[in-house]
């Protein structure tokens, strides 16, 4: 993978604006609001955009030369190529490409507060999984009947939509990645689920199981959860212990289903033996576990404890497709892959246009055409462009890792450290 460096971001030059040419990456030397096109900088694909430009009374543009596919014109040949535009078509055209652009700003707000809100459902699910583990020390019943609720409002909605989005939301808060992470296994273990063609009743279990799956931590000296440097052999095994310690907690709760249990007892758990607590083959794993086992070790590789770095889902994904072939359901794995896209949400990429992005979400039914938020110098980030790769006609050239984007456009972009989703619908 290439780093990006100051040196090849840096190759452009002003050019008059009779010298440009189909082919020629540009950067519009104008605020946002005063031209027609949806960005600032972008690749010249006809002759009609060359007029357009030309209509804005500029004299010169800043043409990227490591992105253009071809030069500006020379000066002699500019002045050689005569052009006889049809000035009503261009004034129709600039007051249809104006009118397209505003509609766009409308729908962007939408998309925006379709995001606020799935953001509010998801803050919303964080506070009652606060509550829930609260409860469950001293009321049990009360955190199990309340955690019912919680995922059967979450069934409901993936079932009765079918234009279900993955949003990227924002990142945990310190001591709460216990929350966070339950409820990131959840909601992907149902979303899975679904995609599996499961029956109501066994994606709630899912939802359950995979909500309380790490309550044993709840058992952990908080500063064993904490420790920076590398756990003793004893720790380890002690750590290794908290499936068993969750169970051990849930059995008060005489309402937790009795068909989630072993999620919480086999989330570590491999089909050649290799997991813990107990070792187990894969004819000992239900597929409720073997899908949880999946979405687990995805969500701990993108949301690890302290002594680890995050990998990126982009890395995550392709971590587990490489590694684990022998130990995961190679169906859930493969269906996983297919369900987030090749670029989740949370991953940073290079678009076809030479432009850096990050991925917002994934439409369930377009995994190819994800929703980017577009690096753009010249727009101010409250109204950063959400683009739909598929309208724009915008593909994706490669993955990168947040740390090889200069400072400028990390800030702009603001990866996420730690990646959650939550599933909202397009309005």
């Amino acid at each position: 993978m290439g780093i990006l460096t100051k040196k090849n971001m840096k190759k452009s030059r002003k050019v008059a604006v009779n010298q440009l040419q189909v082919g020629n990456f540009i950067r519009l030397p104008v605020s946002w609001k005063d031209h027609p096109f949806l960005l600032s900088s972008f690749r010249l694909k006809q002759q009609t955009q060359i007029e357009l430009i030309k209509k804005l009374a500029i004299d010169f543009v800043f043409v990227d030369l490591e992105r253009s596919d071809f030069p500006p014109l020379t000066e002699e040949v500019a002045k050689t190529k005569v052009m006889l535009p049809q000035k009503e078509d261009l004034d129709a055209l600039t007051i249809e490409m104006k009118k397209n652009k505003s509609e766009r700003i409308e729908k962007l707000k939408r998309m925006r507060r379709d995001l606020q809100k799935t953001e509010q459902d998801f803050d919303r699910s964080i506070a009652k999984m606060r509550n829930l583990v609260a409860k469950l020390r001293n009321r049990p019943l009360n955190a199990i009947d309340d955690a019912k609720e919680l995922i059967n409002d979450m069934s409901e909605q993936l079932l009765s939509s079918d234009n279900l989005v993955l949003h990227l939301m924002g990142e945990a808060k310190g001591e709460e990645s216990i929350y966070y992470h339950s409820l990131n296994v959840a909601v992907l273990s149902m979303l899975m689920a679904k995609e599996l063609g499961w029956d109501k009743a066994d994606i709630e279990l899912v939802g359950i199981g995979s909500l309380f799956h790490d309550t044993g931590k709840l058992k952990i000296p908080p500063q064993l959860l904490r420790k920076k440097t590398p756990l003793t052999p004893p720790e380890v095994n002690f750590m290794k212990q908290h499936p068993v310690l969750g169970a051990d907690l849930l059995k008060h709760a005489k309402n937790f289903p009795s068909a989630a249990m072993p999620i919480v007892l086999n989330h570590h758990e491999y089909l050649d033996g290799s997991g813990y607590p107990r070792g187990l083959k894969e004819n000992k794993l239900d597929k409720l576990c073997q899908l949880v086992a999946v979405v687990n070790l995805y969500d701990s590789l993108c949301h690890p404890d302290a002594k680890t770095k995050a990998r990126t889902p982009y890395a995550a994904l392709g971590h587990i497709y490489k590694n684990f072939k022998t130990r995961l359901n190679q169906q859930v794995t493969g269906k996983m892959i297919k369900m987030l896209g090749i670029y989740p949400p949370g991953s940073i990429v290079e678009l076809s246009s030479g432009q850096f992005a990050m991925v917002m979400s994934v439409n369930l039914g377009k995994i190819l055409f994800p929703r980017i938020l577009v690096y753009d110098a010249m727009v101010p980030k409250d109204q950063a462009p959400i683009v739909d790769l598929e309208v724009e006609g915008l593909s994706i050239v490669r993955c990168i890792q947040p740390m090889a984007l200069p400072e400028k456009i990390f800030k702009y972009l603001n990866p996420r450290e730690r990646v959650s989703y939550y599933i909202g619908s397009n309005s």
